[in-house]
């Protein structure tokens, strides 16, 4: 049995899937380096890409036209020395985690009895770009075989077509942004397709799970009443969420209380981890993929999955 690490990027354009791949596979050995002292992990990397899917062009890294809009200014940056440091919880995150869990629940109870799709469509489409153009029904992207299809199944076909054929094989999921959306959606629905199905580790990092509009297309898709939304019943060992507590995206850091224990007992752990990014203009990117797949406690979490 062969351990494989899948990772899974957002809906931003990003570069060519050879680059992006090799820059995701070297944040994670940076980290297992620095951190575990581990030179070379044993494990297979396999990058689910769909930038292509959704864009006509990838992002380059041409100097000569960092003007371009195409310009990428944040690719893979080995962190400064002594810059990967783990995250000490205090009592102020303990306060943080209760506010965000009570206003949560008040605003998952309103938009399970009130009607506000209008807002949520104006909230979308003005704040969450990337969560409108994923759960817009009407939007179509061509697939693979060219075909026009609803852009939402065809990224989920994507992801269900590299996982299905990994059956058997020891399998940790690392989903980034809105990766983690799709992630969840896939993990779910196959689930429902094939039980005997195994992802051993499942590792959001960066999520937008936590946001209410998210949980209520989940609700409703899934016919929920009462019972809270849960973890994959194809995730049999761990499911950990690694969140920076300035990354915007990831406002709501902790999901334990949104998502319940699947039939195996697994329930989503939260972790709050230190993402170190800074831009080679010395910008601070608290929600950028490489940062968070370098920290201590994700490397830590890689060691033990690659030592089971």
């Amino acid at each position: 049995m062969a351990n494989i690490i899948i990772g899974i990027h957002g809906l931003s354009n990003k570069p060519e899937k050879s680059k992006i791949s090799e820059w995701w596979e070297a944040a994670i050995r940076e980290g297992l380096l620095k951190t575990c002292g581990i030179q070379n992990a044993d494990s297979q990397f396999i990058m689910v890409y769909w930038a292509n899917l959704l864009y006509k062009y990838p992002q380059h890294q041409d100097a000569d036209f960092d003007y371009d809009a195409l310009y990428n200014e944040q690719p893979y940056i080995k962190a400064a020395p002594g810059a990967l440091r783990e995250y000490n919880e205090g009592w102020v995150d303990a306060v943080r985690e209760a506010v965000t869990s009570r206003g949560g629940a008040v605003l998952d109870s309103i938009r399970k009895h009130v009607r506000l799709d209008a807002v949520g469509d104006w909230l979308l489409e003005q704040k969450v770009r990337d969560l409108a153009y994923y759960y817009d029904k009407d939007r179509k992207i061509k697939d693979r075989d060219g075909q026009k299809r609803q852009a939402r199944q065809v990224l989920m076909d994507e992801l269900m077509s590299i996982l299905r054929p990994l059956k058997g094989e020891r399998i940790m999921l690392i989903a980034h942004s809105m990766g983690s959306i799709i992630s969840y959606d896939v993990l779910r629905n196959l689930g429902q397709l094939d039980r005997s199905f195994v992802v051993h580790h499942f590792l959001t990092v960066g999520s937008p799970l936590g946001l209410s509009l998210v949980k209520a297309n989940i609700y409703t898709e899934r016919s929920y009443a009462s019972v809270p939304v849960r973890t994959p019943t194809v995730v049999t060992e761990k499911w950990v969420n690694y969140a920076d507590r300035r990354d915007p995206v990831a406002v709501d850091a902790h999901l334990r209380d949104d998502f319940g224990r699947n039939d195996l007992g697994i329930q989503v752990e939260d972790d709050l981890v230190l993402n170190d990014y800074v831009t080679s203009r010395g910008e601070s990117k608290s929600h950028k993929s490489y940062g968070y797949l370098r920290t201590p406690e994700l490397s830590e979490h890689i060691k033990r999955f690659l030592s089971q």
